[in-house]
């Protein structure tokens, strides 16, 4: 007998769980949160290499209406961000709708019934009048396409699938990547590998990281005194909000901080050779800004080789660059990222008329406000098309999106509504406007080619292109006028 519930939320990350307390708060608890892993977090759970820690200040990385005082840094380590979000889950009463190692196989839409079919990998069913993707943009690791990679005798580690026990002492290892993973684990696997071998495609722009510990007094202050923590937040909210024209209108604008950029790179890396080859030769924005104070001075060592020639192929027992050259590795470590362009996989989610979400957005996902998507009735996302950020916190974005869906549970409420579907129409018009903006903007003319941009159509699916004040704006209600409510 399958089971019945008015919401269905897939994912236990930020998302997912801000939802489910929201929810609570506006008196619906006939909802249940699906999640495949063996505990919540999302990103924070799945990414466990060496290093993990966000980039965004700490005091700007928690949900405004679940805040965290006593962070012990300025930028958060993977565990004490986990430690957060089960926090979350015991302050506001999550698990008894909380489901775990619940992978969702498919989830259609039925016509007859109006409601969605959620099937796990199990073959258990379960019925909604609403359902949430709360998935998130790097859910799904990308693996490169070499040569002879399936021929690699030794291990192969992704980032976001790291092992626990993994123990690379003493071990040759290979790095393929240098996106924002790696530069936070490189410096950590030099510390014990006997030879470390990275290959980096394109360089990137890294800016000192401005972390330190925030002492047991100031998290005390924040505690007892909430408007201090308040206070911080706003400030850094603003902070980071100033650079986005930066960004989308003005690339001078980040004139200073190419300049310190670069002289961080040559304050820490000695040899001349290295310093031009760690040197990016596009528009800083272009890909996103990393902070790190500890990966260049890695390729000082004796033992950590930059190899910034493409790759061939991969052989039982090494890497081989275009100049021929074999480099032998025990391990190879990927560090490529994630298909943030291509974020359902086909047959995941299927809506009106057998219409597959991952077929139709297989030249880039579109949606409206990143949240709802035509031909996919009663279905809302929460980090969907265009609401990452290259500039702040994508929390805010966050709570704008589940502010915007508890609103419309509201207005389905009030006006018996049992079918919602934003219309082709607004869809259109939002993503025609989007496109305009991002045209202009570093992300899309700045000389590079990067995971923001989907690899067949060139769009950006991925940044939002405003300040988060706006989407906060454009999510605060409901607009019922651009959908088809029956």
């Amino acid at each position: 007998m399958s089971q019945h519930h008015q919401i269905i939320i897939i994912g236990a990350g930020f998302a997912g769980l801000g939802l489910a307390i929201q929810l609570k708060k506006a008196g619906i608890h006939d909802f249940v949160v699906l999640e495949r892993e063996a505990g919540v977090g999302g990103t924070w759970w799945v990414n466990r290499y060496p290093g993990a820690a966000c980039d965004v200040q700490s005091h700007l990385y928690s949900l405004s209406f679940a805040p965290k005082a006593d962070w012990s840094r300025q930028f958060a380590p993977r565990r004490e961000i986990q430690a957060h979000l089960e926090e979350m889950v015991t302050a506001f009463d999550l698990a008894p709708h909380l489901e775990l190692n619940t992978e969702i196989t498919k989830a259609r839409w039925d016509e007859h019934t109006k409601q969605w079919q959620v099937t796990d990998s199990q073959g258990r069913t379960r019925n909604s009048q609403l359902l949430v993707g709360a998935l998130g943009g790097l859910a799904r690791p990308a693996w490169p396409d070499i040569a002879g990679l399936d021929t690699f005798g030794g291990r192969i580690i992704h980032s976001q699938q790291w092992p626990d026990d993994l123990d690379l002492t003493d071990q040759r290892v290979g790095v393929i990547g240098t996106g924002a993973s790696a530069v936070q684990f490189v410096p950590h696997l030099a510390k014990v590998t006997r030879s470390l071998h990275v290959f980096q495609r394109t360089p990137n722009w890294i800016l000192p990281k401005p972390d330190r510990p925030i002492g047991p007094i100031q998290q005390l202050l924040y505690r007892v005194f909430p408007p201090a923590r308040h206070l911080t937040r706003l400030g850094l909210f603003l902070l980071l909000e100033t650079r986005l024209p930066a960004f989308t209108r003005w690339p001078a604008l980040s004139a200073l901080h190419r300049r310190k950029a670069l002289k961080h790179l040559e304050r820490q890396v000695d040899d001349p050779a290295l310093i031009k080859a760690l040197t990016p030769r596009y528009a800083m924005g272009c890909k996103r800004v990393l902070m790190s104070n500890d990966y260049y001075p890695t390729f000082n060592l004796p033992h950590v080789e930059l190899i910034d020639r493409a790759i061939t192929q991969v052989t039982p027992t090494a890497i081989v660059d275009q100049s021929g050259e074999a480099h032998p590795v025990d391990v190879i470590v990927l560090g490529t990222g994630f298909q943030a362009t291509s974020p359902i996989p086909e047959g995941l989610i299927v809506g009106k008329d057998e219409l597959d979400l991952g077929r139709l957005w297989a030249g880039g996902p579109k949606a409206y406000k990143g949240t709802a998507v035509h031909g996919f009735p009663n279905f809302f996302m929460l980090l969907g098309p265009n609401t990452a950020l290259g500039h702040n916190s994508v929390l805010l974005m966050i709570e704008g999106q589940i502010r915007y869906i508890v609103q419309a549970l509201k207005q389905m409420r009030k006006h018996h509504w049992q079918e919602i579907e934003i219309t082709d129409k607004a869809q259109r018009d939002w993503n025609d406007q989007l496109d305009q903006t991002l045209s202009h903007s570093v992300w899309n003319a700045g000389g590079c080619q990067s995971w923001y941009l989907h690899p067949i159509s060139g769009r950006n699916t991925t940044l939002w292109p405003h300040t988060t004040v706006r989407f906060k704006r454009l999510t605060k209600h409901f607009d019922h006028a651009v959908y088809a409510c029956k």
